[in-house]
């Protein structure tokens, strides 16, 4: 299995509307679209674009040639500046292959190359084990636990905060 992460294009709006619209949103945040149109896509792929290496590393996870998820690092703003969020997606036929644990490890490399960061965080609900297992196997670090914080489809999770470093120069 070769595990690939690449470059969104704007000819990719068809594949991303795919992958988003059979994606599992349990524990996803409400601000992807439902359903999710080649309009919202082309909306979103836009936006990557344009801010590809600058304040964010956008790509999809790719599976023997096929789009299978989507994997992003946005950098924050402010005081905030030298800390970036991870955020991603897999279809759920593609879950405990290893696949989102490779990208995660691809991803972090590109983020700590390109952007001007320090840190990368990354927030998950507390239930979604699948998740926390794949931070902590990059080296992320569970720095605290919000009680309560998050409000979805009529559930109150706690959420876990995750964190990883860059390496020392």
């Amino acid at each position: 299995m070769k595990i690939e992460l690449k470059k969104w294009s704007l000819d990719d709006k068809k594949s991303l509307s795919e992958v988003c619209s059979r994606v599992d949103r349990t524990y996803l945040s409400n601000r992807l679209p439902s359903p999710y149109t080649e309009d919202s896509a082309a909306w979103w792929l836009n936006m990557a674009c344009e801010q590809e290496g600058h304040s964010g590393i956008f790509r999809s996870i790719n599976v023997d040639g096929k789009i299978v998820g989507n994997i992003s690092v946005e950098q924050k703003s402010d005081v905030y500046q030298k800390d970036a969020e991870i955020g991603y997606l897999l279809t759920t036929e593609n879950w405990s292959r290893g696949i989102m644990t490779e990208a995660v490890r691809q991803i972090c490399d590109i983020a700590f190359a390109k952007l001007d960061i320090i840190r990368i965080t990354a927030l998950v609900y507390e239930p979604n084990t699948a998740s926390r297992k794949v931070l902590l196997k990059n080296q992320f670090v569970l720095e605290g636990i919000m009680k309560r914080a998050v409000w979805k489809d009529g559930h109150i999770y706690d959420l876990c905060v995750y964190g990883r470093l860059k390496d020392p120069l």
